[in-house]
């Protein structure tokens, strides 16, 4: 009988290497059924790395879901706040002047009150959506085909239901498809067919299909300032320091305050990092302290370490000693003392 220690090292050796090591963005085209945690989690499996999944997407809803590989999930506030664009289509609940559809897409377009559904997993307060474009596709019969361009957090199944009240015939959400997230749209996107495909030519040591679908974290944030320092620089960053303008090669224009793209001189991304103080108050080369990094992406190690460390140990600043307090000697009353007499 084999022991325990044998059955584990033979567990060890049937896992496989990871396929994908560090930071990186795939774009998969959902099906419908299956959840979006569901996707991330069958990539993960694949790949052999951590994942996570940006821009929940329900199962009856297919289209575009961004899958974060590795310390790009960091990236996820970002990506949650982008843009979206889906198509959907939308059933009426009666007969409406083609006319009238067609003015619905004027409209519902500009800033809507809105309320989650109630299938979603949020709490159902009022809010205010963005609604940057509406364009009415096609008509046949009481079926409507429409592209919605709108702001993150829009609920396009909430915004069919008040399409069908506003032509007095009620309405509900047919079918989703999300076509577009921020810069990612359906050109990026790829199947999970695909996408294991790629995962079996890389175990048979063909790396280019998988690589050619894994894009970089700074396709994410094109639109980000971009604050490009020296190598020396980049390991104290990777370990939490705070970027000083003596790092700096060049830089974007931005305000305090701001998120701006830390990259290296070979364009690689760095880190996502919050600006101290405006570009105007400093000079590349200067001494003072200007990038706070709230998300770093290369791992310590990868550069050269450029700063020193002392081989001394730390003085800690200790409070000295306090002398002993010397009391006066006691004065014998003037009673009690002595007379001489010479």
């Amino acid at each position: 009988m084999e022991s325990p220690n044998a059955e584990n090292e033979q567990t060890a050796q049937k896992k496989k290497a990871p396929l994908w090591k560090g930071a990186g963005i795939i774009v998969v085209d959902k099906t419908q059924g299956p959840s979006s945690h569901e996707i991330a989690a069958w990539v993960g499996q694949m790949l052999g790395c951590e994942v996570g999944h940006s821009g929940t997407l329900d199962p009856q809803v297919s289209g575009l879901l961004l899958i974060m590989l590795g310390n790009a999930v960091r990236l996820a506030p970002l990506l949650l706040a982008h843009d979206k664009e889906y198509v959907c289509l939308m059933r009426l609940h009666g007969d409406v002047d083609t006319a009238c559809i067609e003015k619905m897409g004027e409209e519902f377009t500009g800033r809507l009150y809105q309320r989650p559904p109630r299938k979603s997993a949020v709490k159902r307060n009022l809010r205010i959506r963005t609604i940057h474009k509406l364009e009415i596709l096609s008509i046949e019969g009481r079926l409507v085909l429409f592209r919605v361009n709108c702001e993150a957090g829009t609920y396009i199944r909430s915004l069919c239901h008040h399409m069908g009240f506003a032509l007095g015939v009620g309405g509900h959400m047919q079918e989703l498809r999300r076509t577009r997230s921020g810069t990612f749209d359906e050109l990026t996107m790829h199947t999970l067919h695909e996408l294991k495909d790629a995962c079996v030519a890389t175990e048979a040591g063909d790396r280019a299909a998988l690589e050619s679908m894994v894009m970089s974290v700074d396709a994410a944030v094109p639109d980000l300032p971009v604050v490009t320092v020296r190598d020396t620089a980049i390991d104290a960053i990777c370990r939490g320091a705070v970027l000083a303008g003596v790092g700096v090669i060049s830089c974007d224009e931005f305000g305090k305050n701001q998120t701006v793209a830390v990259l290296s001189q070979k364009r690689e991304f760095v880190c996502l990092g919050k600006a101290l103080v405006p570009s105007s108050s400093f000079k590349p080369g200067e001494t003072g302290l200007v990038i706070a990094p709230t998300a770093v992406f290369l791992q310590p190690g990868t550069y050269p370490r450029g700063w020193t460390k002392s081989d001394k140990p730390v003085q800690h600043n200790k409070k000295p000693a306090k002398k002993p307090v010397s009391k006066p000697a006691r004065r014998t009353p003037a009673q009690f003392q002595r007379k001489r007499y010479h």
